[in-house]
């Protein structure tokens, strides 16, 4: 299947007539977190892509210049890109904290990946967006591979859930834990 990024491959696959038996019962067994593993895997995607975002707004506002100076000297603009670094990185922390989770399969791993990949999804977002913005013009052609980021950035925040689903299940799951009732879709 094509998708809006046309660097990844997706595919689906069906298995309706394929015969098969449970690898587990219960639904507790070593599959039933993976999902919340391959959104992980999503999140380190999304660090990257962030990553190569804000280098890429560095180094064109470095090289840019408008009223005989560089773009990056203006204050606006630092603080614009200052904001980027702290998606960058706080992206980068949660997505390490939830593949530490996944490697020592802790309690909290299902959180901390829903958590992660919330937060990475609307990091990249953001950080794609401003790297749009402060490319200008020249960031939405072809020939500029801002475009690319923007794609990757609305593509990668679809899988394996989306920020707002799980937000709500982050929402769910606090609220079981203080004795309420979860919030329903």
């Amino acid at each position: 299947m094509t998708g809006l990024d046309l660097t990844l491959r997706f595919a689906r696959i069906d298995f309706d007539r394929a015969p098969a038996r449970p690898l587990c019962e219960d639904a507790r067994g070593p599959l039933a977190g993976l999902r919340d593993v391959a959104a992980v895997a999503v999140t380190a995607l999304q660090v990257g892509a962030a990553q190569r975002g804000l280098d890429m707004t560095v180094a064109y506002a470095k090289e840019r210049e408008q009223f005989g100076r560089p773009i990056g000297s203006f204050q606006a603009l630092k603080h614009r890109m200052a904001d980027m670094l702290v998606h960058v990185e706080t992206s980068r922390t949660l997505s390490w904290a939830a593949a530490w989770s996944a490697a020592r399969d802790t309690a909290d791993f299902g959180e901390r990946a829903a958590m992660a990949k919330s937060w990475c999804s609307d990091a990249l977002n953001a950080v794609a967006a401003e790297t749009v913005q402060l490319h200008g013009g020249i960031a939405v052609t072809w020939e500029h591979d801002a475009q690319l980021l923007f794609k990757r950035a609305h593509a990668t925040s679809q899988l394996f859930g989306r920020p707002h689903e799980h937000r709500r299940r982050l929402l769910g799951a606090s609220a079981g834990a203080a004795g309420a009732a979860p919030v329903s879709s």
